[in-house]
């Protein structure tokens, strides 16, 4: 049976919120969620992002009840090349969130991805409204990338990358770059959409060798090796959260 009706009351909250709260993903993930019909509210599934609950109400995603975390954890990792950000694998490939399972024993969800041959900075957590202001494009919470390519990489493909480009119906826009040598560059992109340096060199027909992103706001890969671990800090943890901040990811004092 679908619900798809308003659920009116007191003391609510829409759904993704609710969802984000007990750390099954960001709002925008848990929107997704919804949609496919993986929740259930008092035994119903729900296929209405908006549709609210209260703390009365019995949430179940998938087969498990869910509830709001108590204990909140944000993990900067080092994802080596060759790890995929995800909780399975039907091809039984190395999961990012294996480098630190034995350890940390509560449930995260990874903020965004790094595709399976990408390496470098990515966070992981149970806190919904932390990867929400990482995530959504109003924040401008920038990224930054080293890029490796196979041919040489020419300052007017990414002037054109700067001004914004059109590609399969979604646009990409690059903040910022810095080059390294004729085959390697650092870029630095606001929002970051899935696969998107991929699909922008290849729109150029530039092979790219390898991805590797160094910094996601004011954290800094470094000095992490790979597979190594660490907890964010309050004050780091702070920061995505302020309405102002700094854009070029320098701390403030």
């Amino acid at each position: 049976m679908t619900e798809k009706a308003t659920n009116p009351g007191k003391s609510k909250i829409r759904l993704q919120v609710f969802m984000a709260q007990c750390g099954i993903g960001s709002r925008r993930k848990c929107e997704e969620y919804i949609r496919e019909e993986k929740i259930r509210v008092n035994g119903r599934i729900i296929t209405t992002p908006g549709f609210k609950v209260s703390q009365t109400d019995i949430v179940y995603f998938e087969k498990q009840r869910i509830i709001p975390v108590k204990e909140k954890i944000y993990i900067a990792l080092y994802k080596p090349a060759g790890y995929l950000c995800s909780h399975t694998d039907q091809f039984k490939r190395p999961l990012a969130e294996e480098l630190f399972k034995n350890i940390v024993k509560q449930r995260l969800f990874h903020v965004g991805r790094l595709d399976y041959l990408s390496s470098g900075l990515i966070f992981f957590t149970n806190d919904g409204e932390f990867a929400y202001h990482i995530t959504h494009p109003s924040f401008e919470i920038q990224k930054e990338y080293i890029v490796k390519t196979r041919k040489k990489i020419s300052e007017s493909l990414l002037i054109k990358y700067q001004q914004g480009l059109r590609i399969e119906n979604k646009t990409y826009l690059l903040k910022e770059f810095q080059y390294i040598t004729p085959f390697k560059v650092k870029l630095t992109i606001a929002e970051g959409q899935n696969r998107e340096i991929r699909r922008v060199f290849r729109y150029f027909n530039i092979p790219v060798k390898g991805i590797h992103r160094v910094r996601i706001g004011i954290v800094e890969l470094s000095p992490l090796q790979p597979g190594e671990f660490r907890h964010l800090s309050r004050k780091e943890v702070t920061w995505f959260f302020q309405e102002k901040n700094d854009k070029t990811g320098k701390m403030s004092v």
